[in-house]
């Protein structure tokens, strides 16, 4: 039966990891739209609706959310008014949000709300900030869960969600990074204006609970990357409070050195990975894509804490320039073996079997605490 799917997406980020399932949903017979906001329709973060708009079958409506300087309150009741005005006119048959960014916790409230059927990608885990909180919460609000792991089930059944609304089928973005990318480096590069070969990936996000100082952990991870005279490919902060901080530091960058991107292409980002020496931040690709291309990586501050425990990953404060050195020192360029804690690369085929069993679609809106036994 065809139903009509709904996905919301307001980051680069979350659009590489709906994107696989939104294929194969398609490519199902399912009728699939997305609901574009946030970062996604600001200049400055590249204007990533244009990666939506790229998708052929499916369905694209935009709705600018926020202004340059909004808290994140703001951002909030501005998104459930205008996602809200949507579904009232169009009433999905499911409403499918990821992780825990403020537009994702915006649907899953309007979905419960109005009583619709929402699932929830990639609940069930931890961070350590309040993205967390968010994460969390859109579990509660969710009629049904797409985790990344067994690990991340056994916390959504913490939180009192019945085994059988949680179904494993790993995370998203990875089916895209098992495959060829489809370009070349060459073309990567060539692309982004990249003048080195031999280059690392740099991506610091601002930490909402710490945007005081945020300015000052950038000057530190930044000077250290400087310090080591290595190049570095650079992909802007997304636009959480301590965004402008950090892009102080990174205006400041030796351009000949450092090549500063507001976003890149999918595809173009997962040949870059591929063909990097290493990746230092504390963006979840650097916990969760990394490992699984066997690519070192640095976590860097309390960003992704407890997120993966990959033996490819180490970590450090953003102050530690000792630690920071040490890593680039002995990882750089060395290969680790794929780490698979997070799914194989098949989760969009995980994704379409759930859909098509009619229990999926049968389950009751009214929810019930399970105590754990």
């Amino acid at each position: 039966m065809t139903r009509h799917l709904l996905f919301l997406t307001g980051t680069r980020a979350d659009f590489g990891k709906l994107e696989p399932l939104a294929v194969a949903a398609r490519d199902a017979g399912h009728a699939v739209t997305f609901f574009v906001t946030g970062m996604h329709m600001l200049d400055r973060y590249g204007l990533t609706k244009i990666e939506v708009h790229r998708m052929p079958g499916v369905k694209v409506h935009e709705f600018l959310n926020q202004r340059p300087g909004d808290p994140q309150d703001v951002i909030l009741a501005k998104t459930v008014m205008g996602f809200s005005d949507y579904i009232t006119e169009h009433r999905p048959d499911l409403i499918v949000v990821h992780g825990d960014r403020i537009e994702a916790l915006a649907g899953a409230l309007v979905a419960a709300t109005n009583y619709i059927p929402s699932a929830h990608v990639e609940g069930g885990e931890v961070s350590g900030t309040i993205d967390e909180v968010f994460r969390h919460c859109n579990t509660k609000l969710a009629a049904q869960h797409f985790v990344s792991s067994d690990q991340a089930a056994r916390r959504v059944m913490a939180l009192g969600e019945p085994g059988d609304s949680i179904h494993v089928i790993g995370s998203p973005e990875l089916d895209f990074h098992m495959g060829p990318s489809g370009v070349t480096i060459d073309e990567v590069r060539a692309h982004y204006a990249i003048p080195f070969a031999d280059y690392g990936i740099a991506v610091f996000h601002p930490v909402t609970s710490e945007a005081a100082t945020m300015g000052a952990q950038a000057e530190g991870l930044f000077g250290a990357l400087e310090a080591s005279e290595r190049n570095f490919v650079v992909i802007a902060p997304n636009n959480d409070p301590g965004s402008e901080a950090i892009f102080a530091v990174l205006d400041r960058l030796p351009k000949e050195r450092f090549r500063v991107i507001p976003s890149m292409r999918f595809a173009h980002f997962s040949e870059l990975m591929k063909n990097a020496a290493c990746m230092v931040g504390n963006s979840s690709a650097g916990v969760r894509e990394a490992p699984f291309l066997g690519l070192p990586s640095l976590d860097i501050g309390t960003r992704q804490t407890r997120r993966s425990d990959a033996p490819s990953i180490r970590t450090a404060d953003a102050g530690d320039r000792v630690a920071i050195l040490g890593f680039l020192s002995s990882e750089w360029g060395r290969p680790h073996p794929r780490h698979t804690a997070f799914g194989e690369g098949r989760a969009a085929d995980r994704f379409v079997a759930v859909l098509a069993d009619p229990a999926f679609w049968d389950r009751p809106l009214q929810k019930e605490f399970r105590d754990l036994v």
